[in-house]
């Protein structure tokens, strides 16, 4: 059943619509996927669902989140909301601990709770050495884990996380994925917005790709993989022309793509992929499964990190 329900959306911001009538679901205890360029409307639609910003009133346009409207019940979504912004907005006077005790006094708890509760995240989040440092002793990383354990202090049932892990070394992007889980497994709905194709493949149930303010494409990332693109990628080092002469013609199988200035070919048949291997030097050449990555720039043309 879903938790979350957002149906014909849309934004307008001066003469720039936004977001473009968008819908979706999701199930409590799973995670949404966001996927993008930059300007694709993922954090204008985020922005709406938590209240930050009001969508057009428009003919069958409806947002509910666990039986609450935004713009009627702004106050109560927050209070079982956790969000994490792109930014890190912590108050860099201020000690760790302090952060994380100024945000439970926002939701009315007790010292006494407060205290727990943040000794319970930090752990959480592996920072309980780091409760006496000052913000701006800590790194990027550990900044970034503890947005996200300030989100956690009112032990949300809904998680909006904008590119949580954006410029992070693999080894800490590796832990707040693994938190992450666990939160999913404990009945937390998770909503996301990523730049990275691999984070999203890893933790969402489902995705909502997005261009130019409309939603092109949702479903499971295995299944959109599946459903989109071939299942074998075939990708020479620089700009190889070597298979395109009409005396070496491609397999019928095989699919030629050029995106981006970078050429790509595709097949359901391993072998015929294999057989380009031997018309280009060892090392010049990746040979690998399809991705996310390849839907997307299918689909659209277009990076995740496009910016305009």
């Amino acid at each position: 059943m879903a938790v979350i329900s957002v149906r014909n959306v849309h934004k307008h911001y001066k003469r720039v619509l936004a977001v473009k009538g968008v819908g979706f679901d999701v199930e409590q205890g799973t995670c949404l996927g966001f996927l993008g360029p930059n300007g694709a409307g993922k954090s204008t639609l985020m922005k709406m669902l938590y209240g930050r910003c009001r969508p057009d009133s428009t003919p069958e346009y409806s947002i509910n989140l666990f039986g609450h409207e935004p713009n009627r019940d702004e106050l109560a979504i927050k209070h079982f909301s956790g969000v994490v912004p792109q930014d890190n907005n912590l108050d860099e006077e201020l000690n760790v601990r302090q952060n994380l005790m100024v945000y439970a006094r926002f939701y009315g708890m007790s010292r006494h709770r407060a205290q727990a509760r943040i000794d319970e995240l930090l752990a959480f989040m592996e920072l309980p050495e780091k409760a006496s440092e000052k913000i701006k002793q800590l790194s990027g990383g550990m900044n970034r884990r503890l947005v996200i354990a300030r989100a956690l202090l009112n032990s949300p049932r809904l998680l909006i996380l904008d590119e949580p892990t954006t410029g992070l070394d693999p080894q800490v992007r590796h832990l707040i994925w693994d938190r992450l889980r666990r939160l999913k497994k404990q009945g937390t709905t998770i909503l996301l917005t990523t730049h990275y194709m691999e984070e999203a493949f890893r933790l969402c149930d489902n995705l909502l790709i997005m261009h130019e303010g409309q939603k092109i494409m949702e479903g499971a990332p295995r299944a959109l993989i599946k459903a989109n693109i071939e299942a074998f990628v075939f990708e020479p080092m620089g700009n190889e022309t070597v298979f395109s002469s009409p005396d070496r013609p491609l397999p019928p199988s095989v699919r030629r793509e050029e995106c981006l200035g970078v050429t790509r070919y595709f097949s359901d048949t391993l072998e015929d992929l294999k057989s380009l291997c031997d018309h280009v030097e060892d090392g010049q050449y990746h040979l690998r499964h399809s991705n996310l990555e390849d839907v997307f720039l299918k689909t659209t043309g277009r990076v995740l990190s496009d910016k305009q």
